[in-house]
């Protein structure tokens, strides 16, 4: 992926100045959400550099301080627990973000916004789903932004260690899960993203317990993941319609290998996709991609590597994400669906 393409084609139509804008932390349970602005010199060297949710910590790491270095301009903002309670996440965002832009020491020509949602930043922009992959200045933004949150939040483990923020980084994990039964939301919680967890902590029925990945299970003798199954056979047909509206074939819905399983199989002109879906059923989870590890990656990549060596093709592979976003659960709305292609 050229990551400079898009700031190329924007500078040959005149538009010079050019930042990227991005956010950290929409999914926690805890701690602010951060948002990153950054405008670069044209094609500056900044190797390893791509979306922060791919790269490892001490990438990451390496890269914030180059960035900052090397940056033409660069202002990074946040949006406290509270304002995240008092605006919901969503506009929490947007505001980090306008702090994050308004910080900028110049206005630039144009902002390239990571996502599909406008923040309304008082400067022309563009809009571009999967943009900490596709462009250097949000790439770059998005390791601030990561960097600057991870820092915070390691500093948050030091003021309230009984929360085990330095692994998690507040994130909904079976230990963070467990530490909040044990002592309690803290100050910097979001308490809009603790109401499953009160709702549980408030139940003395021995007929349902609350488990650490935020999904009730039913009493012994149940399957748990049968609901799951469920929910996400749904979240694949959305998926599958819409891909088939823009024009893809399926070739397989499901294909399971002792390493992992790919959700779909589709093709499209002359490239064979292998597509992760995910569901969202409401806005306190992160975004799809940042579920989508290394580890995740590599299984389905593996389990690709054994279809592609049991079926021939020609076709180009290429790996896609959908998420599915239901905020009123499944089956009783159109949601929206976030396509992001080459997602790895």
């Amino acid at each position: 992926m050229d990551l400079w393409r898009i700031e190329r084609e924007l500078r040959a139509d005149g538009l010079e100045s050019i930042c990227g804008v991005d956010e950290a932390g929409r999914g926690p349970l805890a701690g602010p959400v951060f948002a990153a602005a950054v405008a670069l010199p044209p094609d500056v060297d900044l190797p390893g550099l791509g979306d922060s949710k791919k790269l490892s910590e001490k990438v990451r790491e390496r890269l914030y301080g180059e960035i900052a270095e090397k940056a033409l301009d660069y202002s990074i903002a946040s949006a406290s627990s509270e304002e995240i309670d008092d605006l919901n996440i969503l506009n929490a965002t947007f505001l980090a973000m306008n702090r994050a832009f308004d910080g900028l020491a110049s206005r630039p020509a144009i902002a390239l916004i990571d996502g599909n949602r406008d923040p309304r930043i008082k400067c022309r922009s563009k809009c571009i789903v999967g943009g900490d992959g596709k462009s250097a200045s949000i790439a770059a933004a998005s390791i601030l932004a990561k960097v600057a949150r991870d820092r915070h939040m390691l500093a948050m483990a030091e003021r309230y260690p009984q929360y085990g923020f330095e692994k998690h980084k507040g994130y909904g994990t079976k230990l963070h899960y467990e530490r909040l039964c044990e002592y309690g939301p803290s100050e910097i919680h979001r308490q809009t993203f603790l109401k499953k967890w009160k709702a549980a902590e408030g139940k003395t029925s021995a007929r349902q317990r609350f488990v650490g990945d935020g999904h009730w299970a039913s009493r012994p003798g149940r399957d748990p993941r049968a609901g799951a199954r469920q929910r996400g056979k749904w979240g694949e047909r959305i998926a599958l319609e819409h891909l088939e509206k823009k024009g893809y074939a399926c070739v397989a819905e499901g294909y399971t290998s002792r390493f992992g399983e790919i959700d779909l199989i589709v093709k499209n002109g002359e490239c064979l996709v292998f597509t992760e879906v995910k569901l969202r059923k409401n806005s306190s989870f992160a975004h799809a991609r940042e579920f989508v590890d290394r580890e995740k990656q590599r299984r389905i990549t593996a389990t690709a590597n054994l279809w592609l060596a049991s079926h021939e093709t020609k076709l180009q592979p290429r790996f896609d994400v959908i998420e599915v976003y239901a905020p009123d659960g499944v089956d009783t709305v159109s949601p929206e669906v976030i396509h992001i292609e080459n997602a790895f």
